[in-house]
């Protein structure tokens, strides 16, 4: 009889997660806020608290949360990782000052202290990728200058999370200076040691997952992913991370199936994930982080323009184009649950997950919004002006590998 209403529960959320995908898709907006909703309603505190299907959506959680960082992974090949890494750092460490102030300002100024600082500076800074792809997809951008700007920005972000997370860890944990170094290396050394293999030795890896036939390759695949973030997890590595650095070891055709096999399972566990951080956030401690969700989102809106402004400038993109790359960066999801999830779990504040979940509520929506009014308002401000009001046409850059969201 358990086992009945436990079937009931998750059949009922899962197909309530594809009503409200529908309606986001209707209005060409991301449906993050509206799971995030979802889980509000029906977690502690909500209007009908699920019952039976928790333990579900945790591990369902769990494994959305590595297939979202395995697909993002398969976008990049690790020479190109390196690449990023040496030509682009200047700009990836002004994105990481310039938007993890916001947060660490925030919590000290609370006196919630040094370790809820990390955390939340790690929540205003990173973008969701999975977002951003879509707004840069949806409104056909996909060609232009600032493109390879907003992708090497995101990749410094993906990899500097590499680092971050198993350091937040550590001091989640309330270990020691000289076990938290010990954490650290053992972190450095693992990503060091996938990043090796997947410079190195990739073509083994793609040889070992490859197959003709679709139904062996997703097995594959899947438990190859699932595995090495499971042991990057017991090696003080974050899981996402395992698994991101598993999805670059693979590229070419290879990677392309794979994504296309995986993409369907992404979505709903991805989306699962979102309802599970939903679900253990108490709708009414929102009201009370509301404010300070939306002084951030402010804040957030306008660092992360700044630094595709500049980002986009140094690469000789023009004013246009440099706005693009800003509001490109804005919209924040994934990672950013994730953070926060990880404080909550270790009972670091209660305050940091409804302020996580309202300020991602507030940049997921306001994200592709602003991106969408961006052109009409440039064409407006030219016409008011007396200025030509045909546009000119978008700077195109060569063909670049763009996350799927």
């Amino acid at each position: 009889m358990h086992s009945a209403f436990a079937l009931i529960e998750i059949g009922a959320v899962i197909l309530g997660l594809g009503l409200l995908g529908a309606v986001s898709a209707r209005f060409a907006f991301s449906p993050i806020p509206l799971y995030l909703l979802a889980g509000l309603a029906f977690g502690h505190g909500g209007i009908l608290p699920l019952a039976t299907s928790e333990e579900f959506t945790a591990t369902g959680a769990e494994i959305g949360v590595i297939l979202l960082l395995f697909t993002l992974g398969l976008e990049y090949t690790a020479p190109e990782l390196v690449g990023t890494l040496r030509h682009n750092w200047v700009a990836g460490l002004v994105d990481l000052v310039l938007n993890s102030a916001p947060g660490v300002a925030t919590a000290l100024l609370l006196g919630w202290g040094p370790v809820a600082a990390v955390a939340l500076g790690g929540v205003t800074y990173v973008t969701s990728s999975g977002i951003t792809a879509k707004v840069l997809a949806d409104l056909q951008w996909l060609g232009n200058r600032e493109v390879p700007v907003v992708l090497s920005l995101l990749v410094f972000e993906d990899l500097t999370m590499a680092m971050y997370l198993p350091i937040l860890t550590a001091l989640l944990a309330g270990v020691g200076l000289v076990a938290g170094l010990t954490t650290l290396a053992i972190a450095a050394a693992t990503i060091t040691v996938i990043l090796i293999v997947a410079l190195r030795y990739g073509r083994y890896v793609e040889k070992f997952v490859a197959s003709p036939n679709e139904e062996v390759l997703l097995l594959k695949a899947l438990g190859l992913t699932v595995l090495v973030a499971g042991v990057a997890q017991l090696l003080q590595v974050s899981a996402a991370v395992g698994a991101f650095l598993v999805g670059i070891a693979l590229s070419g055709p290879l990677a392309h199936t794979a994504r296309q096999l995986l993409t369907p399972l992404r979505d709903l566990f991805a989306a699962v994930f979102f309802v599970f951080f939903g679900l253990h956030t108490d709708p009414a401690a929102l009201p009370p982080m509301l404010g300070i969700a939306v002084l951030l989102a402010v804040a957030g809106v306008l660092t992360k323009t700044a630094t595709g402004w500049w980002a986009a400038r140094r690469a000789g993109v023009g004013a246009l184009g440099r706005a693009r790359a800003g509001i490109s960066l804005v919209p924040r999801g994934e990672f950013n649950i994730v953070i926060a999830g990880l404080a909550v779990t270790a009972g670091l504040n209660n305050q940091i997950g409804p302020l996580a979940a309202a300020y991602v509520l507030v940049l997921a929506v306001t994200g592709p919004i602003l991106a969408r009014s961006l052109e009409p308002l440039t064409r407006w401000r030219k016409r008011r002006h007396g200025t030509p009001s045909g546009d000119a046409p978008p700077e195109v850059a060569p063909e670049a590998p763009v996350p799927t969201p």
